[in-house]
């Protein structure tokens, strides 16, 4: 069991009260859904491991899976068989319950080793196939939505200190795996670490107002940089430090809310990074707000700031994900200047949609991808380091706490059939074009195939509509 299981067997905590129990049975349905990459002409593949099924108490010295390992084995090879190059994530949310229960997970010290044994284990057994690995997906949300306001799994609300907490032994455990891999396994494996941040843009709502100004850089820094300015410079960012330092003494604290690094601690995490992997969706007007820290204070309230949307940005799916292209190349050089031009890869890019039907001519995905990606490419020419995109995600699956309300895949799931067949939507029509000619197909194309994919889809609707 993982934190995620159990978690998502609590009523409540799911949208309609979903599971992941059966979700896209991806298990089963590897050679199908790799022949479905082929499709596509993917030339890399983004997965992660279940720490749980390889290791199903969390520690290494307990049992070893031989069952899970042989699982990933055959997925490797397959991809490797299909000149597809695995991306390997360690640590996609899914902490072993065991670990929980018996510690307090990332609240405790203790998982940075458990971690590590576990992938160093992953680096044994796959290691000779494997040679992009990404520690941690998205701690932020690990930290944040996990142990401050509990909508995640493990779903505990230990407002103003948890998510500081677990993020402090996150980016340990990053570090510890990262000289793992650098000091057993890097002269044989020839491989690269690195870690994968998500991060929205932050764009002052006044351009000539100072606070504004202020306000939207600590939005960046107090998410992006809150992992990255450790793993780049070895510490937290200095707002971080002086924000939640001075509210805590307004509290009447002793010592701050944030955890701080030994300056042992901070040379051993400064440069654990091969690359960074960026995962990027949306972006908000920021604008100064105080809040006083006589209420209780948070994570958030600690940033002192108004997120802000603009009615006009389109919003087809999540309430959240707004369709802001322009903010995405401005991250991308904000990495660039913060962190001395590191290696990017974007490993996560892309748009859901919320509607009950079986609509697969999502020409507003088509329009997303082709407005983010164009805007990287501009990034590029900015001269910051992207080495490769990946679009989230090649199929509809379980979305944590919105359960299967909402579709991210280019490829649509019906979670209500017993075998969960995959139809394409037109949006695979287009990615196809896009990474077979490394470039945007011209807008005649485009048109000729809406119109075959509006075709195809008034029939896969029928089929689906009639299922």
């Amino acid at each position: 069991m993982s934190i995620w299981d159990v978690f998502s067997h609590k009523k409540g905590k799911i949208f309609l009260n979903d599971t992941g129990d059966s979700s896209c049975e991806g298990y089963y349905k590897v050679k199908d859904d790799i022949s479905l990459m082929k499709e596509l002409k993917l030339n890399h593949y983004r997965f992660s491991i279940s720490w749980p099924r390889i290791l199903p108490t969390g520690i290494k010295s307990d049992h070893v899976n031989e069952k899970g390992i042989k699982y990933y084995d055959d997925l490797i090879n397959l991809l490797v068989e299909n000149k597809i190059t695995p991306i390997v994530t360690l640590y996609h949310w899914d902490l072993p319950q065991v670990l929980q229960e018996k510690y307090g997970g990332w609240q405790n010290i203790s998982m940075v080793n458990y971690f590590n044994d576990f992938a160093n284990l992953c680096f044994e057994r796959f290691g000779n196939r494997v040679k992009y690995w990404i520690t941690f997906n998205n701690p932020w949300s690990v930290a944040v939505e996990g142990y401050e306001t509990g909508e995640h799994a493990p779903g505990l609300k230990l407002k103003g200190t948890g998510a500081y907490r677990a993020a402090h032994h996150i980016i340990k455990a990053h570090a510890k795996v990262w000289h793992t891999y650098d000091t057993q396994w890097r002269n044989k494996q020839k491989g690269l670490v690195g870690i994968s941040l998500s991060g929205d843009w932050g764009e002052p709502v006044d351009i000539t107002n100072q606070k504004d100004i202020e306000a939207a850089e600590r939005y960046v820094q107090f998410y992006l940089g809150w992992f990255a300015t450790p793993v780049f410079h070895g510490d937290y960012p200095q707002v971080m430090k002086d924000y939640i330092g001075r509210k805590s003494a307004q509290q009447g604290l002793g010592s701050s809310r944030l955890p701080t690094f030994s300056s042992q601690e901070k040379s051993y995490i400064k440069g654990t990074c091969d690359f960074l992997g960026i995962g990027h969706f949306t972006t908000r007007y920021v604008t100064q707000k105080n809040y006083p820290s006589s209420r209780g204070t948070t994570y958030f309230t600690d940033r002192d700031l108004a997120e802000l949307v603009d009615p006009r940005w389109p919003d087809p799916g999540s309430e959240w994900l707004y369709s802001v292209p322009w903010g995405f190349r401005r991250l991308l050089n904000f990495v660039k200047t913060q962190y001395g031009n590191p290696m990017i890869y974007v490993t996560e890019n892309g748009v859901s949609e919320k509607m009950m039907c079986t609509e697969l001519c999502d020409d507003w995905r088509i329009q997303y991808f082709k407005d983010y990606i164009n805007e990287m490419l501009k990034a590029i020419k900015d001269g910051v380091n992207v080495k490769g995109y990946t679009a989230w995600s090649l199929l509809d699956k379980f979305e944590w706490d919105e359960g299967y309300s909402e579709r991210f895949g280019l490829y649509y799931v019906d979670f209500r059939n017993k075998n969960k067949p995959r139809y394409p939507k037109a949006s695979v029509q287009y990615y196809k074009r896009i990474i077979s000619s490394n470039g945007f197909p011209n807008q005649r194309e485009v048109e000729n195939w809406k119109r075959k994919a509006t075709e195809t889809c008034s029939s896969s609707n029928q089929l689906l509509a009639a299922g």
